[in-house]
């Protein structure tokens, strides 16, 4: 089940869970230290797949004003290779056109995933650079 809440509207314990996924991916499995819980987390959207009360995969929408933007993609290490990663990017692209229609969508997609989010129709608009020292590259899906 895919829910989808602003950050005011997640219990302690949704919020606790999400933060926890978070960190366990991009900062421990990924060996980056940064500061993963920053100043979007107050008044985004965040797009929780969901099964038996268990979170199995997430992102998060930012309105950037001028496009929309989602991030912070994983799937829990328990489900992965199960497709999740492609359902809950799907979800995520469904609830931006319902949410903010007409309006682009631009991410910073790791290097190794360009592939996986050419198949959702993103074009590449910038060449590889380093973020927290990985791979990142800008990518760009009209919503129209």
């Amino acid at each position: 089940m895919i829910i989808v809440k602003h950050t005011n509207e997640l219990t302690s314990k949704e919020l606790t869970e999400i933060f926890k996924q978070r960190v366990a991916v991009f900062v421990v499995e990924q060996n980056c230290p940064y500061q993963e819980v920053d100043a979007n987390d107050f008044d985004d959207l965040h797009v929780c797949l969901v099964e038996n009360n268990k979170l199995m995969a997430y992102t998060r929408i930012i309105d950037k004003g001028d496009h929309i933007t989602f991030g912070r993609v994983l799937v829990v290490k328990e489900y992965r290779n199960d497709g999740l990663g492609r359902q809950i990017v799907q979800a995520t692209i469904n609830e931006i056109k319902k949410r903010f229609p007409n309006q682009t969508i631009q991410i910073q997609a790791q290097a190794y995933l360009q592939k996986f989010y050419e198949s959702f129709g993103f074009k590449a608009i910038s060449t590889v650079y380093l973020e927290d020292n990985i791979p990142h590259l800008d990518m760009l899906l009209e919503n129209n």
